[in-house]
């Protein structure tokens, strides 16, 4: 039914003036878990974002590669705000084009950005109605959280088709973060069996990645973030708490230096104090910032907001760590292709960008009688660090890891397989092929993904003034990852060399050096009688389950501070 849908609609309505669906093949069927809660009154007011065609996004790539190519003479060289707004900036017409476009549907309340390519306009339910063809606003509730969406896709004039990438404010819907009873029930099998488990802290951490009390930041101009786009907040007396219990073995700072949007009200969420926790525990002493849902509007997708901050901040934390993703075939490829051009636009200023691969493993998608593996975006994304899962070989003591079988990993059905990964992954594909998935599943090559891991599995998080165990999810490894890039940025700053930027074009000339090779266990994946639920496997060097595998810090920060 939902390919059915996306796919008629098209052709259904070519024959019509309003022919320029930007997003013909965005998934707007509202899941389950949300109830309708009926129109909204069209005196409702909405607020959209317009994302304007941009200019030079070719160059843009070609740029991103320089500065990220540790041979490359302009490695570090990065570009401040005004040179990557001058580059990318949509051109006059565009801007003439569809500011006309809203002024003659009494659309004006509008503000930009610094880049000029993206507007967020206030308007009535019956305005955006009008403006927007097809598109049918209703309120959907979960959870006690209320969105508004459109139920039906949406088309813009044939005048300004050409002068857009999609408007933001009309799909995808908020994904679901995990609870506490989630975070622990799926590991609850394995904790009967294995008896009592201390589970992960702070010190755990620094034990098995080599990080001493010595590894915490000193320098003036580093700084962190973490952003999340549930209705979630981190509780400062949380964090307090956190330090005060499992931070006294190091320097560290014990509150949030600033948060950019407004904070929820109520309880605090499970995946806003595990990233903040264990950001700062192991980017330890330096500057954390919290991107939180900035004054959410029900019709604003929050993943979107964050990308309109970055493209209206001159100053920007090195490193952002993002436990967020969606299935790939439920987003339009016109919206994943911007956002890719934001995350470039990112990459280019020296910003480090690191999103969890997913807790699915190698997912599963039923198309009728055949299934193929799902992969998640934007973990699929090429411009971007995927970070995965990884567990203790014995739940008791500090060995070496195995794959976590939640981990995310896979290959991009949507985005080609970058340059930089290509050998890596020809040589998993070499050396694993007898215990290959069937080539259906997936696609050869696609952007494959995770890139590196670390521990995903039985953390303790402090929430609600509670010492909780047993919270599990490649969004606890990604903020540790994301620690230890910041204290490498830290060294280099201390140095006077430019921050490490978009890893990946290193971290794959590294080869797996300075990394704990993970070679033992296999991620989840379809329950059908090919694959019986097994997704990939880790193999040595290079895998998509672990990536490289998981940082050996001391080894690491030398590898990134040669020059």
């Amino acid at each position: 039914m939902n390919t059915l849908l996306t796919f008629s609609l098209p052709l259904l309505f070519s024959s019509l003036v309003w022919s320029g669906y930007l997003e013909y093949d965005q998934d707007v069927l509202i899941p389950d878990d949300w109830n309708h809660g009926g129109r909204v009154d069209p005196t409702d007011q909405l607020e959209l974002t317009f994302a304007l065609k941009q200019q030079n996004s070719d160059l843009l790539e070609s740029i991103l590669g320089l500065v990220s190519d540790p041979d490359s003479g302009l490695y570090g060289k990065y570009l401040t705000l005004d040179e990557v707004s001058s580059l990318v900036r949509p051109s006059k017409l565009t801007q003439k084009v569809v500011h006309h476009w809203l002024q003659s549907h009494g659309i004006t309340n509008c503000r930009t950005v610094h880049t000029q390519d993206f507007l967020q306009c206030s308007m009535t339910a019956a305005d955006a109605e009008k403006l927007l063809p097809g598109s049918n606003f209703h309120r959907y509730t979960r959870d006690g959280h209320s969105v508004v969406r459109s139920s039906a896709p949406y088309s813009v004039h044939d005048d300004v088709h050409e002068h857009l990438d999609f408007v933001g404010g009309l799909h995808r819907l908020p994904p679901k973060g995990q609870d506490l009873s989630q975070a622990s029930s799926h590991r609850e099998m394995k904790q009967s069996e294995a008896g009592v488990h201390l589970g992960v802290t702070p010190a755990i951490l620094r034990a098995r990645y080599n990080l001493t009390a010595a590894d915490v930041g000193t320098a003036q101009n580093n700084s962190q973030a973490v952003a999340q786009f549930l209705e979630q907040y981190y509780s400062p007396a949380d964090l307090a708490e956190f330090m005060g219990m499992y931070g006294r073995s190091f320097q560290h700072l014990s509150q949030v230096d600033r948060v950019v949007g407004t904070q929820g009200q109520g309880k605090a969420g499970i995946e806003a104090s595990l990233d903040v926790e264990y950001i700062m525990s192991t980017g330890a002493n330096i500057s954390t910032w919290v991107f939180t849902n900035p004054g959410r509007h029900e019709s604003q997708e929050p993943f979107l907001q964050w990308m309109f901050l970055l493209s209206n901040m001159s100053d920007l934390p090195w490193v952002h760590t993002i436990s967020y993703g969606d299935d790939e075939d439920s987003l339009s490829t016109a919206y994943m292709m911007r956002i890719n051009t934001e995350f470039m636009k990112a990459g280019v200023r020296g910003v480090s960008l690191l999103f969890a691969s997913g807790d699915s493993g190698a997912g599963c998608r039923h198309l009728g009688k055949e299934n193929s593996f799902r992969p998640s975006f934007p973990a699929s994304s090429p411009y971007i660090t995927t970070v995965g899962g990884t567990s203790f070989k014995n739940p008791f003591k500090v060995t070496y890891e195995v794959t976590d079988y939640i981990s995310g990993g896979g290959f991009s059905n949507v985005f080609k397989m970058p340059d930089y990964q290509a050998s890596a992954v020809d040589g998993y594909l070499k050396t694993a092929a007898t215990t290959l998935p069937p080539q259906a599943y997936f696609n050869i090559s696609g952007r494959a993904y995770p890139d590196l891991a670390a521990l995903s599995d039985n953390y303790w998080v402090v929430i609600n003034k509670v010492p909780v165990p047993w919270v599990s999810g490649t969004s606890a490894s990604t903020p540790v990852v994301g620690g230890m890039l910041s204290l490498i940025n830290d060294q280099r700053l201390l140095q006077g060399l430019p921050v490490l930027g978009f890893l990946n074009p290193r971290l794959y000339k590294l080869k797996g050096k300075a990394m704990f090779d993970v070679t033992e266990g296999c991620h989840l994946s379809c329950l059908d009688e090919q694959v019986q639920g097994k997704g990939f496997c880790a193999a040595p060097s290079w895998d998509p389950v672990t990536g490289w595998g998981t940082p050996n810090y001391p080894e690491l920060l030398a590898a990134l501070l040669a020059e």
